[in-house]
């Protein structure tokens, strides 16, 4: 897999069926690796190794409906209280993050309320802070770190 703009982490990968498999803690299963679910799991392990949110406070990879459509978020941690803190998402290395990446994320949180979005390919990275009064985004250096 391709090296992406976070730090090294190590991961647990076997092939099974021709196909290559990655442990993801968080389902606590092996998950097929695409360049996708590479970016996912390097979002997840940068969430707990550099940014210190506890692994019972991240959730991927769940339906939300939209607009009556199904829809899958990729990664979200929650605050203590149990409200949505952070809604990430991620797209493949190869994919150019666009005004209709944001617009899909926005989409998404509309549903959601997240505090906090990321949006990442793996090598390009943008975080932002929900204004909810002046209903817009500011974009911002990075995401905070875990606080109790």
């Amino acid at each position: 897999m391709q090296r992406l703009n976070f730090p090294s982490y190590t991961f647990r990968v076997k092939n099974s069926e021709n196909r290559t498999l990655i442990f993801d803690e968080i389902r606590k299963k092996f998950v097929v690796l695409t360049p996708e679910e590479w970016v996912r799991q390097h979002v997840v392990q940068f969430l707990i190794q550099e940014k210190n949110y506890p692994l019972n406070h991240i959730n991927v990879e769940k339906q939300i409906t939209l607009n009556g459509l199904k829809k899958r978020y990729d990664v979200v941690v929650f605050k203590t209280n149990g409200e949505l803190h952070i809604l990430v998402e991620c797209k493949a290395p190869e994919i150019t993050i666009s005004q209709m990446t944001f617009d899909q994320i926005a989409q998404y949180n509309f549903k959601l309320n997240a505090t906090y979005l990321m949006v990442t390919n793996g090598l390009s990275h943008y975080y932002c802070q929900t204004d909810f009064v002046a209903e817009k985004y500011e974009f911002m250096q990075e995401i905070p770190d875990f606080s109790r």
